[in-house]
């Protein structure tokens, strides 16, 4: 705490810190003792947390707040020594106290009369609950003090306690324990910004050295072309031309002497700038990063508290709450998750006798979980409930005028359930506190498509119902897929592509006179990138289309561009607000060498496809649906979770005239290696969520795989590894330590002959 400067806080703001920080180990301590009203280490917990609420109240003479934190210490060690057993009416008042000190912490405007009625208020209602417990007996526990459905304790004579405010922790915070300062979101984006133009002029060190070698390269065909001109020239020859002969031999070996020296240098320069500017980037990343329970711990009494007030019991399960988020996407979750929370408590969850009778457990369970999947952050909220009444759903869908008698009953139940995020829709009939006017799951879904996501509901009768939101991991950077377009680079977000593979032309075919083919059980209509943004007419050359699968449920088109370019994480830069909305572009971005690329807004080109198509004005693919013939060429997949080493052996093997497909992980080339057919798989060995060797295990265990090559390509070099990777069925093992251009492709012929 010393190396921080504390000057710009008032002791009321370290006060305010130190609550925001307490009140949210207390609450989490209460809602445990609700369910384990004797759990000692809770018990513990939250009597400290009193205590330590106490103390700093005492130490800037906040007379009302020290008061407040003594009445709760004092009920929670009356706990710990077994002279009560807490009730959910000492729960409710505890709870009431931190709303309490939040109040006084926030600096009301009200006299000091009426600041200390409402803290004797408190007093009395804390003891009270107390001395019902004792009249009520020793057999009197924790549900019986307080039935469900009851009103909760009087309430304290106040209004509602101001939230919380937004103070900055100081150093030596108790949750975090680590030193804080306060950065502005605004100044973070410019760090990001700038370490990601950093980043990128380091790689452009790469192609001087490259330049470099093939300076080498020429050198050395030079210093032979000398020596064959020495052994061409007779034995009788000119003095002088032996003697400039040799001088030029000299200054070149002087210079490849010297270009070798800088080489080295140049290299070692390359390594440390780059390697200084990824771990410069990933820093700033990671300081825009925030546990995820950090923004949501505050929902557990949200839930329990609507929960109370419905006459239910209702936990709330946090799952995955280290896992980390992007802080501008965890401000933006506040709203839509306090939505469905809502939703599943009041929608989903039953009354407890209703639940007794089903077999289920009184306390009905609502889990929220936070993952990271595939480079994808998932926000999974799911209920215990009911289940969503798909029969009470088609009835609200006919009485709102949303659809026909004729045509309700043919839709599936993914289709009906999309008809709850329309604005204003709702099931219930009344309208009450809570919830009932239609204005929640349709902000939902406007939130996760403003960060272009995704959401989708399912649910099933009796069991539950489960939301689950796909978003990007973070704002400031995107996973993309890079495609050409007309010679020019574009970026698609990986989280708008249903899908992208390389259609066959004989695949596709016309119905009612425009382009289509199957994809799974729906027919999807094509539409090349040139005529969507205006670049010309699409090469007719090739028998295989680079196709990118946008859109969801029915509403799918399939965008034919020039060539895939491979995956990229991108810093995203918003156009200049000059330019106003770009039709069909979202932002911009930099390439490694430093070139701009458009980064397109898939809703644009969807709207921009839907427009074509209903005017009848395709034009490229029409023209050739049949030329087809030439030969197929031979798949590779490669798996790797290092992207250039991914990019490395794309390339090259591209260049090679191999078809090259690529998988970032185990468990990314387990689905593609089950959903296509490939020749080959090269695979490295240490990789996140399913690694090298259980990737070869599963697909030699499997019939219709088994006789698919796989080789390994690794920087192990031990013979232990090798022997592991092929027991495991691997058909080549190859270290990267010797790997260079011959090596792999030699390799790679070995096992499947030319492209």
């Amino acid at each position: 705490m010393s190396g921080e400067d504390l000057s710009d806080f008032s002791m009321l703001d370290l006060f305010r810190a130190e609550l925001a920080s307490q009140s949210q180990a207390f609450t989490a301590g209460l809602l445990a003792l609700e369910r384990d009203p004797t759990a000692a280490v809770h018990l513990e917990a939250c009597m400290r947390a009193a205590h330590s609420l106490k103390g700093a109240a005492r130490i800037i003479d906040l007379s009302p707040a020290v008061q407040v934190a003594h009445e709760m210490e004092e009920c929670l060690v009356a706990a710990q020594h077994g002279k009560i057993r807490l009730s959910r009416a000492h729960i409710d008042t505890l709870l009431q106290g931190i709303d309490l000190l939040a109040a006084i912490a926030a600096g009301s405007e009200e006299s000091e009369p009426e600041t200390k009625r409402r803290v004797d208020a408190f007093a009395q209602i804390l003891r009270r609950a107390s001395e019902d417990l004792d009249a009520a007996g020793p057999a009197a526990s924790g549900d019986s003090a307080a039935p469900v459905g009851a009103e909760p304790i009087t309430e304290l004579p106040a209004p509602a306690a101001s939230p919380l405010p937004e103070t900055p922790a100081p150093a030596g915070d108790v949750a975090g324990g680590e030193r804080m300062v306060r950065v502005t979101a605004d100044s973070l984006n410019r760090l990001l910004g700038l370490a990601g133009e950093s980043l990128m002029s380091a790689r452009r060190l790469r192609p001087f050295n490259d330049g470099l070698l093939r300076l080498r390269r020429i050198q050395a065909e030079l210093a032979k072309s000398f020596e064959d001109l020495r052994a061409a020239m007779p034995a009788d020859a000119d003095d002088r031309a032996a003697q400039a002969l040799a001088a030029a031999q000299l200054k070149l070996a002087e210079g490849q002497a010297l270009l070798a020296q800088r080489l080295d240098e140049m290299d070692t320069v390359d390594r440390r700038a780059t390697d200084l500017a990824n771990r410069l980037y990933d820093e700033t990343l990671a300081s825009r990063m925030r546990p995820f329970e950090d923004g949501v711990r505050h929902f557990q009494r949200n839930v329990r508290d609507i929960g109370r007030a419905l006459g239910k019991t209702v936990r709330l399960d946090i799952v995955g709450g280290a896992t980390s988020i992007d802080r501008d996407i965890l401000d933006q979750l506040d709203a839509p998750l306090g939505h469905l929370l809502r939703n599943a408590v009041d929608h989903g969850i039953e009354m407890p006798e209703q639940r007794r009778a089903t077999g289920k457990p009184a306390e009905g369970l609502v889990r929220l979980e936070a993952r990271h999947n595939a480079g994808l952050l998932q926000i999974i909220v799911s209920d215990d409930g009911g289940g969503i009444d798909l029969e009470a759903l088609r009835q609200a869908t006919l009485a709102r005028g949303l659809t026909t008698t004729e045509t309700v009953w043919d839709l599936s139940d993914e289709e009906l359930l999309e008809f709850l995020f329309l604005p204003g829709f709702s099931m219930k009939a009344t309208v009450s506190d809570i919830s009932g006017r239609g204005v929640g799951l349709d902000a939902v879904q406007a939130m996760v498509r403003q960060v272009r996501g995704q959401v989708t509901v399912t649910s099933e009768p009796g069991i539950g119902t489960r939301f689950q939101l796909q978003l990007p991991l973070t704002l400031s950077v995107i996973r993309a897929l890079l495609v050409e377009i007309d010679g020019e680079p574009y970026a698609l977000p990986l989280t708008a592509i249903a899908r992208a593979l390389r259609l066959p032309r004989d695949r596709i075919e016309l119905l009612e006179g425009r382009p289509h083919f199957r994809h799974g059980e729906q027919q999807v209509g094509l539409v090349t990138a040139h005529e969507i943004l205006g670049r010309g007419e699409a090469a007719a050359g090739e028998t295989e289309l680079a196709t990118v699968v946008v859109g969801e449920g029915d509403n799918l088109y399939a965008l034919v561009v020039d060539r895939f370019l491979g995956e990229r994480e991108l810093v995203v830069r918003p156009l200049d607000p000059r330019l106003a909305k770009v039709k069909d572009v979202s932002a911009a971005a930099l390439m490694d060498d430093g070139s701009p690329v458009l980064i397109l807004d898939v809703e644009d080109l969807i709207r921009s496809m839907e427009k074509l198509v209903s005017g009848g004005r395709l034009r490229t693919l029409e023209r050739s649906v049949a030329r087809t013939g030439q030969k197929r060429r031979k798949r590779v997949l490669v798996v790797d979770d290092s992207l250039t080493v991914r990019e490395l052996e794309r390339k090259l093997l591209d260049h090679h005239g191999f078809e090259v497909e690529v998988a970032v992980d185990g468990m990314d080339g387990w689905n593609a290696v089950r959903s296509d057919a490939f020749d080959l798989i090269v695979t490295d060995v240490d990789m996140p969520r399913m690694d090298g060797i259980e990737l070869v295990t599963l697909i030699k265990r499997d019939p219709g795989l088994r006789n698919l090559p796989v080789m390994i390509v690794s920087y192990k070099d031990r013979e232990e590894d090798r022997r592991r990777g092929l027991d495991a069925g691997a058909d080549y093992y190859l270290t990267k330590g010797s790997f260079h251009d011959e090596t792999l492709i030699h390799a790679v012929v070995d096992l499947i002959g030319e492209p």
